[in-house]
C-alpha cells in the first residue's frame, strides 16, 4: 500500500479511496472540508457604468433581405434612413439586381451555381447558393441576438435560400423571425413553390409572418398598380424598422428581448394587420382595423396563442392611448395568450394613432388546403366601374387613414 499517498492526503484532508485487492491507495479528486469551508470568492463585477451595461443589453439585430423581393425591402429602408441598432445585408444570386440595391452590405450568393445570373425560379437552386456560401453567411450574422429574414415566396433565390439560412440562424442562438409574401391565386406555379418553400421554411425559422397578396389586394386594391405591389414591401420594411428600433433605441415603451423571444419563439405561422385612426376614435379605429384585416386567412384570431402589439403615434400620444390599444387587442385574442408590446414617437402623427398587430400560431388554410380551380376565383368586374370622387388634397390610405 502507497502509505505516502495516505499521508499527504490526510494532512490536506483528502479523500482516500484504498483498493485492497491490488494494495494501492489513490486519492480521490473530491473537494475536501477545507475547500468546502473556504470556498473560491465569486468572480469580481466589472466595474462599468449602466449606460454601458445597457448598451452591451441591447441584443445584435441583423436584417437579411433576401432573393429580388427581399432585396428591394432593404433598398426601402436604406432609402428611409436605415434602422438604427441594426445592419442591413442583401443576398441575391442575381448580380445585376444586387448591384441597384442599397443595403450596408451586400452579398453575392451561389455564383459557382448561377454565375451571377439568378435562379430562373427554381427553389432547389436558391437552395444550393446560400449552401455554397453558408460561411460567408455565417460570419455574417455571428453573434447576432434576433435576425430577421425578408423575401417573397415563389420565385427561386429568396424560396430556396431562406429555410437554409434560417437553420444557419437557429443554429447560432439567434431569435429567427422570417416576414414573407406568398403570391396572387391566378399565379400558379409560383403559389406551388411558394406552398413548399413556406412548408419548409416553418419548420426551420422561430416564427414565419406571412403577408397573402390576395387579402392585400382587399385593402390596396384602389391603389396604382406599382403602388399596390408596393405596399407589402413597404409594410414588411415599416414592420421590421420599427420593432428593431423598438428593442435597440429607447423608445416611450421599450419591447422587452427576452419577452419576444419568449412569445415568438417556436411561434410557426404568423399574421400581421396594421391599422391607422384619426380623431376621437383613432385607437378604437386603428385597433379595429388590424384585426379586421389581418393579411393572412387565418379564421378565428380568438385562437391566437400570442400577440406582438407596436404602437406608433404624435407627440400628443400618451401611456393611457398605449395602455388602451393593447385591452382591445387582448380582448380579442384567447385569454391565455402572451403578450408583447411597445410604443414609439414620431412627430409627424400628432393627431394619428397607428397599430400593427403580430398574431402568433395561427395556422392557415394556405398550408393545409389544396388550391382551387380557376373557376372558383373572383372575377374582377370589367364594366359598370364606380369612381369615387373624392376631396381633392385628401387620400384614403391602406390602413384606414387619411393621409394628406
Amino acid at each position: 500500500m502507497n502509505f505516502t499517498k495516505i499521508l499527504y492526503a490526510f494532512k490536506y484532508n483528502l479523500y482516500v479511496d484504498i483498493n485492497f485487492a491490488g494494495g494501492y491507495g489513490e486519492v480521490s479528486k473530491k473537494v475536501g472540508e477545507k475547500e468546502k469551508e473556504n470556498p473560491k470568492p465569486p468572480e469580481p463585477i466589472p466595474k462599468k457604468s449602466i449606460e454601458e451595461i445597457a448598451k452591451e443589453a441591447i441584443p445584435k439585430i441583423t436584417v437579411l433581405g433576401v432573393g429580388g423581393a427581399g432585396c428591394n425591402i432593404a433598398t426601402w429602408l436604406m432609402e428611409k434612413g436605415g434602422i438604427s441598432g441594426a445592419r442591413v445585408i442583401a443576398l441575391n444570386s442575381d448580380a445585376q439586381h444586387l448591384s441597384i440595391t442599397k443595403a450596408d452590405k451586400r452579398i453575392l450568393i451561389g455564383y459557382r451555381v448561377t454565375r451571377g445570373l439568378g435562379c430562373g425560379g427554381y427553389p432547389e437552386q436558391g437552395a444550393k447558393a446560400a449552401e455554397e456560401d453558408a460561411e460567408i453567411i455565417s460570419k455574417e450574422i455571428d453573434d447576432s441576438g434576433l435576425v430577421f429574414l425578408m423575401a417573397g415566396l415563389g420565385g427561386g433565390t429568396g424560396t430556396g435560400a431562406l429555410p437554409v439560412i434560417a437553420k444557419i440562424a437557429k443554429e447560432q442562438g439567434a431569435l429567427t423571425i422570417s416576414v414573407v409574401t406568398i403570391p396572387f391565386q391566378v399565379e400558379r406555379a409560383r403559389l406551388l413553390k411558394a406552398k413548399e418553400g413556406l412548408k419548409r421554411l416553418v419548420e426551420v425559422a422561430d416564427a414565419t409572418i406571412v403577408i397573402d397578396n390576395n387579402r392585400l389586394r382587399k385593402v390596396a386594391g384602389n391603389l396604382p398598380l406599382r403602388e399596390a405591389f408596393g405596399v407589402a414591401n413597404e409594410l414588411i420594411a415599416l414592420f421590421v424598422k420599427n420593432l428593431s428600433e423598438t428593442i435597440a433605441v429607447p423608445s416611450l415603451v421599450n419591447m422587452d428581448f427576452a419577452d419576444l423571444r419568449s412569445i415568438m419563439t417556436k411561434g410557426g405561422v404568423c399574421a400581421i394587420g396594421v391599422g391607422e385612426g384619426s380623431g376621437e376614435t383613432k385607437i378604437e379605429d386603428s385597433v379595429n382595423f388590424a384585426l379586421n384585416n389581418q393579411l393572412l386567412d387565418i379564421g378565428d384570431i380568438g385562437k391566437a396563442e400570442g400577440a406582438l402589439i407596436h404602437v406608433e403615434g404624435g407627440d400628443d400620444m400618451t401611456l393611457e392611448d398605449v395602455n388602451r390599444v393593447g385591452e382591445l387587442v387582448i380582448n380579442r385574442i384567447s385569454p391565455s395568450a402572451k403578450v408583447s408590446w411597445g410604443a414609439r414617437v414620431n412627430s409627424s402623427m400628432t393627431g394619428k394613432i397607428r397599430t400593427t398587430v403580430v398574431l402568433r400560431s395561427v395556422g392557415s388554410p394556405f398550408l393545409i388546403e389544396e388550391l382551387p380551380a380557376f373557376s372558383t376565383l373572383e372575377e374582377t368586374p370589367k364594366e359598370e366601374v364606380e369612381v369615387e370622387v373624392k376631396e381633392e388634397g385628401k387620400k384614403k390610405g391602406i390602413f384606414g387613414g387619411i393621409f394628406k
